[in-house]
């Protein structure tokens, strides 16, 4: 008797958090209470430019001090003087987060330099958008190392102090091709999908040890930083091409209302229901008639700055 009421208890307690969940998840932006982060330390992968550029001034107008990584030298000076323009705190470092020994010593350097981070941030990301037997191996490699790999390393440093002041927040910048598979994306998809499982597996871990370490992941669709340049779909109303500041809006929101799971646009939060009802020839079928399987035919990726 004693196990039907711990069922019927749990069952009941899964709807209300499915029923919170969701309202939140739909509510528009700016409504939800937001955490307060003046005084605390936010680290951005990929801070020289797109969307880590964004979030680093997004950020710094809320008060909170920065710590900005990427391997992009000139651009992550760039964000590091806007920021000093606008009286924000903040120190850049140059890295390749291929290279786990880098992360390992500039985040020796984070914890000596500017103490514990509150606010991880895992946002760099790379693509090839190459079909498999057109990618180069050493390419491949490189697209695991940075969207994946470097995920272990930049956690594994910062999470301690997190965990021992019982209060942080680990997040994750992954994409849609970590739930779905697309048409010259293979490495790319396969790399998000890692990101996914890590943040997914993180959550658990966290949960299993009862501590207020948030997580947080993100899935946008295709976002117009140039890292994707020259995709397009055939629906652009329900699937656009997102413009960057928006993403950080949501991503903003998010992570200030402690959202452990985003999705943009919010259309397809159905789209990610479906695909685990339906059958794979229908998921594909469904790509090719939005124009998903020939997104990337026209890519051309982010371009050299001209000197």
């Amino acid at each position: 008797m004693q196990d039907i009421i711990d069922s019927l208890f749990i069952t009941l307690k899964a709807i209300v958090l499915i029923i919170i969940s969701t309202v939140r998840n739909l509510v528009p932006t700016g409504i939800l209470p937001r955490k307060d982060v003046r005084g605390q330390t936010v680290l951005i992968t990929g801070a020289g430019s797109g969307l880590g550029r964004l979030m680093a001034y997004e950020f710094g107008k809320l008060g909170a001090r920065l710590v900005l990584w990427d391997i992009n030298e000139p651009g992550n000076e760039e964000t590091l003087a806007e920021l000093a323009r606008s009286g924000v705190e903040a120190k850049a470092y140059t890295l390749d987060l291929s290279d786990y020994n880098q992360i390992n010593h500039t985040a020796d350097l984070v914890k000596k330099d500017v103490g514990k981070v509150d606010i991880l941030i895992n946002n760099a990301g790379i693509v090839t958008g190459k079909k498999l037997l057109q990618c180069p191996d050493e390419l491949m490699v490189k697209t695991m190392a940075v969207n994946t790999n470097a995920l272990f390393f930049t956690t594994k440093n910062f999470l301690p102090a997190m965990l021992e002041s019982n209060r942080g927040h680990i997040v994750t910048i992954a994409s849609m091709a970590g739930k779905i598979g697309v048409t010259g994306l293979v490495d790319y998809c396969a790399s998000k999908h890692g990101a996914v499982g890590f943040n997914d597996s993180l959550a658990a871990e966290l949960y299993a040890q009862k501590k207020d370490v948030k997580t947080t992941v993100v899935c946008p669709i295709y976002i117009n930083t140039g890292m994707f340049d020259g995709i397009q779909t055939d629906w652009p109303t329900l699937l656009p091409i997102m413009e960057p500041e928006y993403v950080v809006e949501c991503i903003m929101e998010a992570v200030l209302t402690d959202r452990a799971f985003v999705s943009i646009p919010k259309f397809t939060y159905l789209f990610m229901a479906l695909t685990g009802l339906i059958p794979t020839e229908v998921t594909q079928m469904y790509g090719e008639y939005f124009g998903i399987s020939t997104s990337m035919d026209h890519f051309k990726g982010r371009q050299p700055q001209k000197a």
